[in-house]
């Protein structure tokens, strides 16, 4: 049996999905999974109030241009495989005092507890909201009421996703509390 270890895998930034996409085909076609079981992309949730109003969930690679991988590169044609994919910088390894080296060099076990730890949380967890809000900023209301409305953020309640918000109506500056979907950043 293979002794698989979890390393970091660096890759051109925005191609994370294809690298991976070509690194489980590849695999596959070598019958190499015992030497590479697992190819991890690092996500979170995030939600961006989209144009009719309504939330919209994307994800977005927790660590851009970075992959992990658990391997056992001890075996040859692992590592040759997994460096000659297209978009593979290459493994995230010791440069200490300018030295570079071509092998690989581990996670630690308590990273990848973190790492898996995170991402595990990520998948319970309820979506973070993209561009949080600050105070002072102008800001359009696109849902509820006051939709149409334009206001500025008085105060930013971070843990329940809400501000409070100066409206002008009827020529009256008027105090109110909103959700972060149903505002958007004034342009």
């Amino acid at each position: 049996m293979a002794e698989c270890k979890w390393y970091v895998l660096r890759a051109v930034s925005g191609q994370e999905n294809k690298v991976k996409s070509y690194l489980d085909t590849e695999i596959m076609r070598q019958s190499l999974a015992e030497f590479i079981p697992q190819v991890l992309i690092p996500k979170e949730k995030i939600y961006k109030p989209g144009k009719d109003g309504k939330k919209k969930v994307i994800e977005k690679a927790y660590f851009p241009g970075y992959i992990l991988i658990s391997a056992d590169l001890t075996h040859g044609e692992a590592l040759h495989t997994i460096t000659s994919i297209p978009g593979v910088l290459g493994f995230l390894g010791n440069a200490e005092k300018g030295m570079t080296t071509k092998i690989p060099v581990p996670l630690r076990q308590s990273e990848v507890n973190r790492i898996l730890g995170v991402m595990d949380e990520n998948v319970h967890s309820e979506a973070k909201l993209e561009t949080p809000y600050t105070k002072g900023e102008m800001i359009k209301v696109i849902d509820g009421p006051f939709n149409g409305f334009t206001g500025t953020v008085e105060e930013v309640f971070e843990d329940r996703k809400k501000l409070n918000v100066t409206v002008k109506i009827f020529g009256r500056s008027t105090p109110v509390e909103l959700n972060y979907v149903q505002v958007e950043k004034e342009s």
